[in-house]
């Protein structure tokens, strides 16, 4: 068994103009000292990374990990969330996803997605010149308009849609193994990819490609009320990265998964602060330590209450306290009577 590595932040929701969060020499400092070990690294600003930059020049990208390195930490992993969801985009959505992209590639659909499909190569090369084995993204969606089967769906409409989705992903799929790097996708409402079946579909469009993996959150598993421990004893084998977050579900007699449209503070199922949830993380870290994972315990702050700083520094010492030191042998090895093939034959009356 492995002791998961951590506590690591991903910094996307803290970046802002003000210190500490305005550079990476300051949230590795500020982080640093809140007791993380790690930094997630998002790749559109170039304040704390510049993806073509590491992506072609292993200087550049020695010199970047070498900065983390200097105040103490690591990066764990990159992530292109907002280019991987403009790999795959409705029509009804492109307005408000145009803002994921440079100005310049407004109202250009094709060429948009052109740029994501780039980015996500460049970040395959990125991560092989730090030295990362993992990288997360989202699937994007064409299909998510369609998730309600109402009015009913056409023949064939999920299966043309998640067919076109595995040709879109399988080259950059090809790119990350000829990198050695796994591109986990964040199982996320919104998302094509949101949970198992889902994710499994994908698989088969992709000829179960090696490195197709997933990033585990529970709190959205816990908005879609799915079994988000049973998750992990089925896909473990796929899951190579994860997010730590907390969340809740409260449904009324008013609003259940759903929620009337009411903004987050207003929903039954809402993200919350580590420890101010419902996910049992005892038993998600038990069994990540079980099934061998290898990867890093990343926090992601999300809540509708809490200040983020706050959610940072309580939540650095949570991942400490919930990670497993694991054991380096059996519990009962002092009884141990020992023995051979004879001594087992005697035993069994053989």
């Amino acid at each position: 068994m492995k002791t998961i590595k951590g506590p690591a932040l991903f910094i996307a929701q803290f970046v802002g103009e003000e210190a500490p969060f305005n550079n990476l020499d300051n949230i590795c400092s500020w982080a640093k000292n809140l007791g993380f070990k790690g930094l997630q690294l998002p790749t559109l600003d170039e304040r704390f990374i510049n993806l073509n930059l590491a992506a072609e020049s292993k200087t550049y990208a020695d010199e970047l990990k070498g900065k983390v390195n200097a105040a103490g930490l690591e990066i764990t992993e990159l992530s292109t969330h907002l280019q991987g969801q403009l790999v795959a985009v409705h029509p009804a959505y492109d307005d408000l996803f145009d803002s994921f992209a440079p100005a310049e590639l407004h109202k250009n659909p094709k060429e948009r997605q052109k740029w994501a499909v780039q980015q996500l190569k460049y970040a395959a090369k990125a991560s092989q010149n730090l030295g990362l084995n993992a990288h997360v993204t989202f699937s994007g969606a064409l299909l998510w308009p369609y998730v309600y089967p109402w009015p009913q769906r056409p023949p064939g409409l999920i299966e043309t849609g998640f067919k076109e989705l595995g040709k879109r992903w399988l080259p950059i799929l090809n790119e990350f193994e000829e990198n050695g790097v796994d591109l986990c996708y964040e199982l996320h409402p919104g998302e094509d990819l949101h949970d198992g079946i889902s994710f499994e579909m994908f698989l088969d469009n992709v000829n179960q490609h090696q490195r197709a993996n997933i990033l585990y959150d529970p709190s959205h598993f816990v908005l879609q009320c799915l079994d988000y421990l049973a998750f992990i004893d089925i896909y473990h084998e796929r899951i190579k990265m994860m997010h730590v977050k907390d969340a809740e579900f409260n449904p009324t007699g008013r609003q259940g998964v759903y929620a009337g449209y009411q903004s987050w503070i207003e929903r039954a199922g809402r993200f919350r602060s580590l420890g101010d949830g419902q996910v049992n993380f005892k038993s998600v870290f038990s069994k990540l330590a079980q099934y061998d994972f290898e990867g890093w315990a990343v926090l992601e702050w999300e809540c509708a209450l809490k200040h983020p700083e706050d959610g940072a520094k309580e939540g650095a010492q949570f991942i400490k306290d919930h990670i497993i030191r694991v054991t380096e042998r059996v519990f009962d090895d002092f009884v141990q009577a020992g023995g051979n093939q004879n001594f087992n034959n005697k035993l069994l009356g053989l």
